[in-house]
C-alpha cells in the first residue's frame, strides 16, 4: 500500500516561500496530494496556481496547537488520511547578539515557532498515522542545532531542541511503520536569509568546506528521499546538508 509516494496524503507546514515551498513542489512532481500550512493566507493563495496535483490551503498560526489540531483534522478528514508530515516553518528571530543581549520574548517567540509548532503538528497528526500503521515526518532542524551559531542561540536553541525531539520520536514510533527523522541545512538560499546581517551569512559561510550555500533544489530532493517508502530502516536520525560543515 506504501511502496511509492504517489498519492500519498502530505502536510507541509512553512510551504508558502523558501525552502517549505520547495519541498511542496518537488512532492506535488511526484504527484502527492497536499495539504500546505502556513499563516501567511495571501501568500498560500498566490502559490497556489503553481500546483497540478490536488492541494488544500490552510492558513496555520502553528504555535497555536487548537489551530493546528483543527487544520490537522480537516485534511486528514478531506483527503482520507495522512501519510506524511514535514515541519518547515521556521524563524530566524534576532541574529549577531551574544547572549548577554538576548531577552527572553525573542527566544520564546523563537521556540514557539521552531519547536513547539513541529511539536503540535507532530502530536497532531501521529493518531492518523498510527491509526494507519504507516507514516514518515521530518522535522527540518537546522546545521545550527549541531554545532551552535554564535550570534544565534534563541535559532540555534530552538533548533538543537527539533533534533532531540527527532531522537525521541523516532525512538517512540519505531515499531509502528512511523519514521521521524530530522534535516540539519547549513546556509540554503532562501528568503530566509533577507533577515540575517550580511556579516552573520559570512560566518556561516565561512564555516562550509564548499564555501557556498545550498540550494533549494538540493535541500528539496534529501526531504523527499527522507519522507519516501524507500528509507525505511532510518528513524531518530539527523541527515545532514552542510557542504561538509559536519561529518559526524
Amino acid at each position: 500500500m506504501h511502496d511509492k509516494l504517489e498519492d500519498s496524503v502530505a502536510i507541509v507546514t512553512g510551504a508558502a516561500s523558501g525552502l517549505g515551498l520547495a519541498i511542496a513542489k518537488k512532492l506535488a512532481q511526484c504527484k502527492l496530494r497536499l495539504a500546505l500550512f502556513d499563516s501567511n493566507e495571501e501568500l498560500l493563495l498566490r502559490i497556489k496556481p503553481l500546483f497540478q496535483t490536488e492541494v488544500k490551503l490552510y492558513a496555520v498560526d502553528v504555535t497555536s496547537e487548537h489551530a493546528v489540531k483543527k487544520a490537522i483534522d480537516e485534511a486528514g478528514n478531506h483527503f482520507g488520511s495522512i501519510d506524511i508530515l514535514i515541519n518547515s516553518a521556521g524563524v530566524t528571530g534576532k541574529t549577531n547578539i551574544k547572549s548577554h543581549e538576548v531577552e527572553y520574548a525573542d527566544l520564546k517567540s523563537v521556540f514557539d515557532v521552531n519547536f513547539t509548532g513541529s511539536f503540535f503538528t507532530s502530536k497532531q497528526v501521529l493518531p492518523w498515522m498510527l491509526k494507519n500503521n504507516y507514516g514518515r515526518i521530518l522535522h527540518i532542524a537546522s546545521i545550527a542545532g549541531k554545532e551552535g551559531n554564535a550570534g544565534m542561540l534563541a535559532y540555534s536553541a530552538s533548533k538543537a531542541a527539533v533534533i532531540a525531539m527527532a531522537k525521541v520520536q523516532g525512538k517512540e514510533y519505531a515499531e509502528c511503520n512511523i519514521t521521524i527523522n530530522a534535516l540539519a541545512p547549513a546556509v540554503i538560499k532562501t528568503p530566509f536569509l533577507e533577515d540575517i546581517p550580511p556579516e552573520q551569512i559570512k560566518y556561516m559561510t565561512d564555516k562550509i568546506p564548499m564555501k557556498r550555500c545550498g540550494t533549494l533544489e538540493e535541500a528539496a530532493s534529501m526531504a523527499v528521499f527522507i519522507i519516501s517508502p524507500e528509507n525505511s530502516f532510518c528513524t531518530g536520525f539527523t541527515f545532514d546538508l552542510s557542504g561538509g560543515r559536519a561529518t559526524y
